[in-house]
């Protein structure tokens, strides 16, 4: 494994240019200049219908397939098993409904407290259609861990849907633990691995789905799903008669973006790039996100400390396993009172809920909270200036 150039990987990005501390990240990243780059070169090339015939369908087929196997490199899966949307949220209604066709009256699902409303909702309403019933997997309000699922299991359930790592928390659940369970349940596991994908090495192995967004680890705006090829064959989603039954095209409503499928391409290469060693690009990223994961988490602790230190800020989430994200609230002040004097300190800190309704209700926090998620390219004077914000918004009110 070679070693971590924050200072490197920051040159990278035009936006940071601008001078703000970006602990945005959680609701989308900033891009780095070979993205942009590949997303501009396929707009400006000759493009068709994907085909043979022609170089510019021999250049949109190409896109598709590289897209694919890059993203089958990144996730530890099949490129024939790799699904593209408009988002995450698009891509689970779809799955939602297609699933809960064989759903009925007596049928169980069970959705998980800590979740995006993304995977939960589309959930709920197609158990809802169905007349199947929704169980609640809750967590530990002092330590974001999520409850035993056991008890919720039995030979009528017909699939669990959890967090890879909370958006919200960042707690990050033992999801192949979760998926021993499911599996002897004989149910299917849908993870929504959005949060976590960014922040750490990848398995989706244990998974039936695992679907994530590009826009969160450096990419463009669109959503991929990951499943086997196989079990996607079984499924039976509403389509265009004319529209190709071929596996995974059967779940791919209309003409693929191929310049923003360019785009994920070059964001998967770029994040093989940040320091990883080995043969393959699968080994590269594994190493890569490993530093990754070293780097953000060391300012993370750092940042938490401090944070702690800071008369009248309360922290949530404690879980043992987290990505680096975190979450406070500080007395005396609105969330979006203390975000926006951060904004002015040229601190991108956003506060509300950030769609994970569910855990920001179940904690109480109605007004949401301020959320600070670290990237790549978070240093460590990004987390001095973090700090030194917060400090003099107290210092105010003293």
């Amino acid at each position: 494994m070679g070693a971590f150039d924050v200072i490197a990987v920051r040159k990278q990005f035009p936006a940071l240019s601008e001078g703000a501390a970006h602990f945005d990240g959680p609701g989308g990243s900033q891009t780095p200049q070979v993205v942009a780059d590949a997303v501009s070169a396929t707009l400006t090339s000759a493009l068709a219908n994907r085909g043979q015939l022609t170089p510019a369908e021999r250049r949109a087929d190409g896109i598709v397939h590289d897209a694919r196997t890059a993203m089958a490199d990144l996730l530890g899966s099949t490129a024939d098993g790799i699904v593209f949307g408009r988002s995450m949220t698009q891509l689970t209604y779809d799955f939602s409904r297609t699933l809960a066709k064989v759903w009925g009256p007596g049928d169980e699902i069970v959705v998980s407290r800590l979740d995006h409303d993304a995977n939960v909702r589309p959930w709920v309403q197609a158990a809802e259609a169905a007349q199947a019933t929704v169980r609640w997997l809750e967590f530990d309000r002092e330590t974001s861990e999520l409850d035993d699922l056991t008890p919720l299991l039995s030979d009528r359930t017909k699939l669990v849907a959890v967090t890879g790592a909370s958006n919200l928390l960042g707690t990050r659940p033992d999801t192949a633990q979760i998926a021993d369970q499911v599996h002897e349940a004989g149910a299917l596991l849908y993870v929504d691995g959005v949060h976590l994908t960014a922040h750490a090495p990848v398995d989706t192995s244990y998974a039936d789905f695992y679907v994530c967004s590009p826009y969160k680890f450096f990419g463009p705006h669109l959503g991929v799903l990951t499943a086997r090829p196989e079990l996607l064959e079984t499924l039976r989603p509403d389509k265009l008669l004319p529209a190709t039954d071929v596996v995974p095209e059967r779940f791919e409503l209309g003409t693929l973006p191929y310049e923003l499928l360019a785009g994920t391409t070059a964001a998967v290469d770029f994040l093989a790039s940040l320091g990883g060693d080995g043969a393959t690009r699968r080994e590269r990223l594994n190493d890569s996100l490993a530093l990754v994961e070293q780097h953000e988490d060391a300012l993370r602790d750092d940042l938490e400390a401090r944070l702690q230190a800071v008369p009248g800020l309360v922290l949530y989430g404690h879980a043992a396993r987290r990505t680096p994200t975190l979450l406070f609230t500080l007395d005396g002040h609105t969330p979006g009172e203390v975000a926006q004097h951060l904004a002015g300190a040229g601190v991108n800190a956003p506060a509300g809920t950030f769609y994970a309704y569910e855990p920001a209700r179940h904690l109480g926090l109605t007004d949401g909270a301020v959320r600070a998620g670290l990237a790549p390219y978070t240093d460590q004077s990004d987390v001095d200036r973090l700090v030194e914000a917060v400090l003099t918004l107290v210092g105010r009110t003293n």
